[in-house]
């Protein structure tokens, strides 16, 4: 959150039958850089605060992606709010995280304070999905920690801040091509390459939407984006893969697994692994034998 923005957006979520850490996380599977909880009248609210250098059109449509899952929550207002000192508190609000086993996501202004044998992912928190500190990416991390292994090409589609590509790489991955149909968050993940000091060569940022055009063969693919263009996404994944490939999805939560297992099967994919945190749910499948 730059303190040059004279204003953000804010939208405000609202449910009968809900939790405020539902909320919260839905706020920031959007891209919210923050939000406050309100309860009344027997309903729990929350304002969540976008950045300002996109129209408030761009933060609806990511809102209503991801409460396609969620007909029980719904959208009361949005507007305009001038920007606070509130500079500080935000950057509070993103600690240093462990993830898995050997992880660490870390903004970058806490450089210096790394955990000694960790491997740091440094992540500019802004408008790109994937700080490292939803559910749903923690999943990606922690499964592709189990099955990664150095000299692997990877594709990350719906790369975002490009955290997945950073944290294959991290982990010895050779090459990866990183996905993601809106150009505008191509220049940020990009960025975070550089924060990381990865070579521009080992991790290639195209626009694309999901596998169209996609003419590669990886050993490993993440998905960490919400189900509409997972399931577009299924059909296409078996042919990308190399012989004993993985394919890692998230961005799903737990009532949405038994749909999209079927989902897999139908693909030509099978189960490997599975793992939940909070309400979401992610998947790690090979092509069936």
């Amino acid at each position: 959150m730059g303190e040059k923005e004279s204003f953000w957006w804010y939208i405000t979520l609202e449910t009968k039958n809900g939790s405020e850490e539902t909320l919260a996380s839905l706020a920031d599977l959007s891209g919210s850089i923050g939000s406050e909880v309100f309860e009344g009248n027997g309903r729990i609210g929350l304002r969540a605060y976008y950045r300002s250098h996109f129209e408030l059109g761009y933060w609806l449509k990511r809102v209503g992606d991801v409460l396609a899952a969620w007909p029980e929550i719904s959208v009361r207002d949005m507007g305009k709010i001038e920007n606070r000192s509130w500079h500080t508190t935000w950057k509070e609000a993103f600690p240093p995280l462990e993830v898995g086993r050997n992880l660490v996501v870390m903004a970058p202004w806490h450089r210096d304070a790394e955990p000694p044998g960790k491997t740091v992912l440094y992540i500019y928190p802004g408008s790109a999905f994937g700080t490292g500190y939803h559910e749903s990416t923690q999943i990606v991390l922690e499964l592709m920690e189990g099955v990664l292994r150095p000299g692997m090409e990877t594709a990350d589609i719906g790369t975002g801040s490009a955290i997945l590509a950073i944290g294959a790489v991290k982990l010895g991955a050779t090459k990866v091509w990183a996905r993601d149909i809106d150009p505008a968050v191509l220049a940020e993940a990009g960025e975070n390459c550089l924060l990381n000091g990865i070579d521009e060569r080992a991790v290639n940022i195209e626009q694309g939407d999901l596998l169209k055009g996609f003419n590669r063969r990886v050993d490993l693919l993440t998905a960490n984006i919400v189900i509409e263009p997972l399931m577009t996404l299924l059909p296409d994944v078996a042919g990308v893969l190399k012989p004993g490939g993985i394919a890692i999805f998230s961005g799903l939560v737990r009532k949405e697994r038994i749909h999209f297992l079927e989902a897999l099967r139908k693909s030509g994919l099978v189960m490997v692994s599975e793992l939940e945190k909070g309400e979401w749910w992610g998947v790690s499948a090979q092509v069936a034998p």
